[in-house]
């Protein structure tokens, strides 16, 4: 089936880059947006397999990008994880990174955790 794809969207240039590694050296495909605009179009031309959204940035926020993915027929199957720091490790924990329907991260997130999930998830 090839290479799994991943978008990475966060207004933060350190986070992009320390998860783009990460996941690059497990052997997926990463592309990065530091902002909404360009996550929504990086998903209409890339099609990845799954988008991991910051939900706070400047721009649009992540439940805002979200809302637009499920809006275009070409994103709407897409999955969608977001990275926050507007929840504390505890709050993650007790709702087992399940916030509704959404899978969500806290900052700072255990990167093992988040791969193992991603991959669980792929």
């Amino acid at each position: 089936m090839g290479e799994k794809k991943i978008l990475i969207v966060d207004d933060e240039k350190d986070v992009l880059l320390m998860l783009e590694k990460r996941l690059k050296a497990k052997g997926y495909s990463v592309f990065t947006a530091g902002n909404g605009a360009d996550a929504l179009v990086l998903a209409r031309s890339k099609h990845p397999d799954l988008i991991i959204l910051d939900v706070v940035m400047a721009d649009m926020d992540g439940p805002e990008v979200a809302s637009q993915l499920k809006k275009n027929p070409k994103t709407s199957d897409i999955p969608v994880m977001f990275l926050t720091c507007l929840y504390s490790k505890a709050e993650e924990a007790e709702k087992g990174h399940q916030l509704g329907n959404d899978l969500i991260f806290a900052k700072p997130y255990d990167s093992e955790e988040l791969v193992g999930t991603i991959e669980s998830l792929l």
